[in-house]
């Protein structure tokens, strides 16, 4: 029986399902995401419609109902609509639009509905939208604490939906409440997790004390929110020994009308510090090239700093006080009592441990920050141990208030099944231990103030953790953003909002080379890509607090003292000293393994899909031919394809949130690619490399203008394209060289890229022969000059002339010398039979100047349908300038074509507009 084509393997909204996981990003209340920090999660709008549409039908599958062409485009787009409202965040739990996605999934499968299984389920979004619609998900992970987070998400959630809440202030109003879904579990984690509050007050309020306020800033006495430190090393200088402060800036809130800062001030030896209105006038003493003495000016290298911090001599001084005032944010000079609160041993238990030896990630040992405790305040230290001892507390005051609401005093716990008064206890503890978990990441000596928004920004800015010099410390005691109050807030606010009516769901720690006896089930999965995170490194950081919260109710998964690393897929040379060579072979055989693995669980009759963001980045040169491939890439597509599938389609998904620390000013990957895969059948016939290459020539090219035509991002077209090229590649059973060798998946990659180069370069056909003359020197010198005789050359075989080329503003001739102009150079005069690419250079100029309003208003008066071949050279210059890593040069094109629908919605309306405002002047 032929295998039903499923929607996914045909045709997908993506500019929809795109449009849905950018604005998933900028939710934050009652996201899943801030249940507890995950990195690199995939936005549930996407996960939702991978999904749903791989289940799904597509109308070509069924020629009976559309026999033609038409038919089945009208029913692909009833489909679309379904998926439209599908992806919408405020949809999530809507009844009417999941009955309805629900329904074609039950048309397309029947009642047999496979479960769900995702091997690297991480964050949980892929099990979690599976649940939600309607299937039995399973969640695997090595790692303890993801395993935890999938608990809290898909398994204990419908274990208790729908029971009346067991607090006795709830309980004493159960008839005006609605304990609907998960509403009353979410009550008693707040009910709870207030009580810890109230009771951590009364064990260590007199460690927060309030702050006197100046009289400029309104008086009396306010409560603090942060104290902002200064890490400090004695300056090197011999002649002055004297206290060198570690401050990267001076200013305490940057924010328009409101700018504060702190003066230090010099005297005796000692610095002390003012706080007073206004801009910083002088800059910090830290940055990239080491630090300096506010005493004596003397420069202080970052291996003097480092040999200081390994020594222990590395001290703090409090610089300033953060507090709440009468009308927002007050800032305070620090003064000795508030110092000397402070100034407190270590709790007698806390949890620690080693910080794992990973030069890229972690920055802290270098400077004797070695250790997790040491990442902590002694105060902080204090405060988390209080509330992670609170967890238990309040744990068995929910076990004895569930007994008295009439639940089993059955005394089986989570880990067991259980379901009584025992296991609601724990439910209740996971959910207060990820506050917990939360608060470390707002309390470390690792946090940052952060001026522009007047607010601590968090450990984990990006994945990895850095150095701070002058650091923020919170207070947990407060209500500001980072206390136990509005993490509380956070964690209940997601439980309200996870699936209402889910079927049950198992999340267990497996590795997932290992066979775990599933047949039959539907694969989705978002795997590590290569080398990109260290998730085990990481999420230590959290798991040793976990740990100490929950190592009673889930004994197997947190017996060990961190989290394993042996058997982590990802490529890291400095893990048990494996070496680049071996991290690679490390990374594809066990991803291999797996594969082989899910290969045995899937069904026939539905696809696998696998998200993976690996940007290329290694290009070779052979007989003048560059070719670029990816390690990560490669070794990824080499264990798909050895497991038995075949790769059907790809869609790039656009899933990052614009703006995240590691793109600003890059050209990071924005997109996960999703492959589809079947098993490939066993008649898969041989190929010849000339096979290939013929099948790649004729279906690359189309593939590649639906990609262009769906605007994707130049920066994602590269990995995007991959995609059907290596579907020609794993169709064959094998590939073979002209010497009757494999074709490794290397060279598959390095021939689909010269495709790509080619596609592009043939682009160059259509443009006016001055452009192309400007493509060419762009290419060779970028804007640096070339000597007149070298440009007049290449000019003649463009058939255009250097004086004609000047003359039209598009480069400098002076003195011998040739330049293309840059954007700053060229004329802000507009005309629509200029050459496209002046055009180009003025809509990159506009977007960065005066962004999309600007773009606009170009176009709507003067391009009309030739802005498109602006469009299409800003893709081609964004090859260019990323092949030779002119990174801004890249992300200026990159963004311009990102922007493009937007400019084009703004042009439209403006020349609506034009003609209603010129007929008022008739």
């Amino acid at each position: 029986m032929a295998v039903k084509k499923k929607l996914i393997e045909v045709a997908l909204p993506l500019d929809d399902i795109n449009a849905a996981s950018a604005r998933e990003k900028s939710i934050r209340h009652g996201h899943p995401s801030t249940l507890h920090l995950w990195w690199a999660r995939r936005p549930l709008a996407a996960a939702r419609a991978v999904i749903w549409s791989s289940l799904v039908d597509d109308p070509s599958a069924h020629p009976e109902e559309f026999p033609t062409v038409e038919e089945q485009a009208v029913e692909r787009e009833r489909l679309f609509g379904i998926l439209r409202e599908l992806v919408v965040w405020e949809n999530s739990n809507n009844d009417r639009v999941l009955n309805a996605a629900k329904a074609e999934i039950k048309k397309s499968m029947s009642d047999d509905l496979p479960p769900l299984l995702d091997p690297f389920a991480g964050g949980g979004a892929i099990p979690l939208e599976a649940q939600r619609l309607g299937l039995e998900a399973y969640a695997q992970d090595l790692n303890p604490v993801a395993v935890t987070i999938n608990k809290a998400m898909i398994e204990i959630p419908p274990l208790f939906a729908g029971k009346t809440a067991v607090n006795p202030e709830s309980r004493s109003r159960a008839s005006i409440d609605s304990w609907a879904g998960n509403n009353g579990l979410a009550a008693d984690v707040n009910y709870y997790g207030s009580w810890m509050k109230e009771e951590a007050a009364r064990r260590i309020g007199y460690l927060y004390p309030k702050v006197k306020v100046p009289a400029e800033q309104g008086g009396g006495e306010a409560t603090v929110i942060a104290w902002l430190w200064a890490r400090a090393v004695k300056c090197p200088n011999p002649a002055c020994g004297h206290e060198a402060i570690l401050v990267r800036s001076f200013d305490l809130s940057k924010k328009k009308g409101k700018e504060w800062h702190v003066e230090p001030v010099c005297e005796g030896g000692e610095v002390r510090f003012e706080v007073a209105p206004g801009k910083a006038m002088q800059d910090g003493t830290v940055n990239r090239r080491g630090a300096t003495c506010v005493h004596c000016g003397t420069p202080i290298d970052f291996k003097y700093v480092r040999s200081e911090g390994r020594e222990h001599r590395m001290g703090e001084k409090l610089m300033a006080i953060v507090a709440e005032g009468k009308r927002g944010r007050v800032y305070c000079a620090p003064n000795d009592e508030q110092a000397s609160v402070a100034d407190i041993p270590k709790p007698d238990e806390y949890p620690d441990a080693d910080i794992a030896s990973n030069p890229r990630d972690f920055k802290t040992p270098n400077y004797g920050l070695a250790t997790f405790s040491q990442l902590f305040t002694n105060r902080q230290l204090t405060a988390l141990t209080t509330f992670s001892a609170l967890v238990g507390e309040a744990q068995k005051k929910a076990e004895a208030d569930a007994i008295a609401a009439g639940l089993p005093d059955d005394g089986v716990g989570l880990a067991d099944g259980g379901t009584g008064a025992r296991a609601y206890g724990e439910a209740v503890g996971v959910y207060l231990a990820f506050v917990v978990d939360k608060l470390t990441d707002y309390h470390s000596s690792i946090c940052s103030w952060n001026a522009g928004r007047d607010q601590t920004r968090n450990v984990f800015g990006r994945q990895a953790i850095p150095m701070t010099w002058d650091y923020a410390e919170n207070n947990p005691l407060c209500s500001s953003s980072g206390s136990m109050t509005n993490m509380l807030d956070w964690v209940t606010k997601v439980l309200r909002q996870l699936p209402m009516k889910a079927k049950s769901g198992i999340a267990r720690q497996y590795d997932a080379q290992s066979d775990n006896g599933m047949r039959g089930i539907l694969v989705s999965t978002d795997p590590p890509y290569y080398d990109n995170i260290g998730y085990a490194d990481l999420s230590d950081f959290f798991y040793v607090w976990l740990r100490q919260s929950l190592r009673h109710t889930y004994p197997k998964l947190f017996s060990t003292m961190l989290v394993p690393k042996h058997e982590e897929l990802v490529a890291t040379p400095y893990r048990e000293d494996r070496g680049k060579d071996g991290a690679r072979e490390f990374f594809e055989e066990g991803m291999f393994s797996t594969f082989k693995q899910v290969n045995k669980y899937a069904r026939e009759d539905v696809p696998v899909t696998i998200y993976y963001a690996f940007k290329q980045s290694e290009t070779e040169t052979s007989n003048d031919v560059e070719s670029t491939a990816s390690t990560g890439w490669e070794t990824m597509l080499s264990a798909i394809i050895r497991a038995g599938f075949s790769i059907n389609g790809t869609w790039p998904m656009r899933t990052e949130k614009p703006g995240r620390t590691i793109g600003n000013g890059t050209n990071a990957l924005a997109s996960s690619i999703v492959l589809v895969c079947r098993k490939r059948p066993e008649g898969a016939p041989m190929g010849t490399r000339r096979d290939f290459v013929m099948a790649l020539k004729r279906e690359l090219h189309t593939a590649l203008d639906e990609l262009r035509s769906s605007n994707i991002a130049p920066v994602d077209l590269a990995q995007s394209a991959i995609g059907p090229g290596i579907g020609v590649y794993s169709r064959f059973s094998q590939v073979l060289e002209a010497d009757g060798s494999p074709m490794t998946v290397r060279a598959a990659l390095q021939i689909i890229n010269q495709e790509v180069d080619a596609y592009f370069s043939d682009q160059d056909g259509e443009l006016d022969r001055e452009s192309r003359f400007c493509v060419d020197l762009y290419t060779q010198k970028a804007f640096d000059t070339i000597k007149f005789g070298e440009a007049d050359v290449l000019a003649r075989a463009k058939n255009v002339s250097i004086e004609g080329l000047a003359a039209q503003g598009l480069l400098a001739s002076v003195k011998g010398n040739v330049h293309l102009l840059d954007r700053s150079e060229v004329s802000e005069r507009v005309d629509f039979k200029a050459p496209t690419w002046l055009t180009t250079q003025q809509l990159t100029r506009a977007l960065e100047e005066g962004g999309v309003a600007a773009c606009a208003k170009i176009v709507s008066q003067t391009l009309g349908g030739r802005a498109d071949g602006a469009k299409a050279l800003a893709y081609r210059l964004f090859t260019i300038a990323d092949k030779r890593n002119w990174q801004q040069e890249a992300f200026a094109y990159n963004s311009l074509v990102t922007a493009w629908p937007e400019i084009q919605s703004k042009a439209a309306q403006l020349a609506v507009e034009r003609p209603m405002q010129d007929s008022l002047f008739d």
